[in-house]
């Protein structure tokens, strides 16, 4: 059975899809072995972008496929209480939800997946609605994706094509994920991929995976060769927007506080389309990215950091927190 969800929202200006998961999160800072209890959320790339763009007055749209099972409710209640549209996301009996479980021992994070064969790595081209693509500004994909399955490679690749063939903009972040498939099996498909994308957001510790090189400047001839823009994450205190060989450093936004940095890059992706939609320069663009990822490592979680647009505005114009 595959029930489709339904909350009436208007057509999103940015339309995502991917695997989120139940998460668990090991309390009080002990490994996983030893702690007591486990603080249940939820997490996946691409419902972070989605509830990124929504806390920022963009509309969302997330698609994806969950079990029909408490984790799987758990999950679209949360999205869709946040304001993002799932009125294509599906319920199926036909698989679980899949499961993370984060632990921060020493010092170090570590998460542990559960999601093999999971509900959303039998996605298929199949699952795609082109009419709901083909009304959005942008499609925003994640490498992530199509190291779930051949199937779900198909359809991230099957989704960048409809958009394409419908004026719709591509956002591709190749979120390479090493727990999931080595960097050769990684390299065979997401370097295709990035060759369809319109704006291209990789990390820059995963462009030398990819590319095999430490040299920046080897990075950027092969970046000539994408017919996109490439905004390039993780360089010294700075992120590169990279469009017809002119390469602009955008300085990041210092954090007062890190507590956890997973879903930084979630919140950049965010940011930056947000700024996309809101027809900012591409550099404007990228500095909303950079502030909106900032603002993420300063909580815990995959995207309960992430801020609204009141907050984004108070920071940007420099007004202070009042407690009371």
């Amino acid at each position: 059975m595959n029930d489709f969800i339904h909350n009436g929202q208007a057509a999103p200006e940015v339309v995502t899809f991917g695997e989120s998961m139940a998460l668990l999160i090991a309390e009080g800072g002990k490994g996983l072995e030893y702690a007591r209890s486990l603080e249940p959320s939820f997490g996946g790339a691409e419902s972070n972008v989605a509830i990124g763009l929504a806390r920022l007055g963009v509309k969302s749209g997330w698609c994806g496929r969950l079990g029909d099972d408490p984790f799987g409710h758990r999950i679209v209640k949360a999205i869709r209480g946040e304001g993002v549209d799932i009125s294509r996301a599906q319920l199926t009996d036909e698989a679980p939800t899949g499961l993370m479980i984060r632990e921060n021992a020493a010092g170090k994070s570590s998460v542990h997946y559960y999601r093999k064969l999971s509900a959303a790595s039998f996605m298929t081209p199949e699952h795609l609605d082109e009419a709901y693509i083909a009304g959005a500004k942008i499609l925003h994909v994640t490498g992530i994706t199509p190291a779930l399955s051949a199937s779900c490679a198909e359809t991230v690749s099957a989704a960048m094509d409809m958009a394409r063939r419908h004026g719709v903009k591509v956002s591709f972040d190749p979120n390479l994920r090493l727990k999931l498939w080595s960097v050769d099996e990684a390299r065979k498909v997401l370097l295709p991929l990035a060759a369809k994308a319109d704006y291209f957001l990789p990390g820059l510790d995963e462009l030398k995976l990819l590319y095999e090189t430490e040299s920046l400047e080897a990075i950027l001839a092969k970046m000539d060769e994408l017919p996109g823009v490439s905004v390039i994450k993780g360089g010294d205190d700075e992120t590169y927007l990279y469009e017809k060989g002119k390469l602009t450093p955008v300085p990041y936004f210092k954090a007062e506080h890190v507590i956890d940095t997973v879903g930084a890059g979630d919140g950049f992706c965010g940011g930056f389309l947000a700024g996309v939609v809101r027809n900012y320069s591409l550099e404007e663009s990228v500095r909303l990215g950079n502030l909106i990822g900032s603002q993420v490592i300063q909580a815990v979680g995959d995207w309960e950091g992430l801020p609204s647009a009141a907050e984004i505005e108070r920071l940007l114009n420099g007004k202070g927190h009042v407690e009371r």
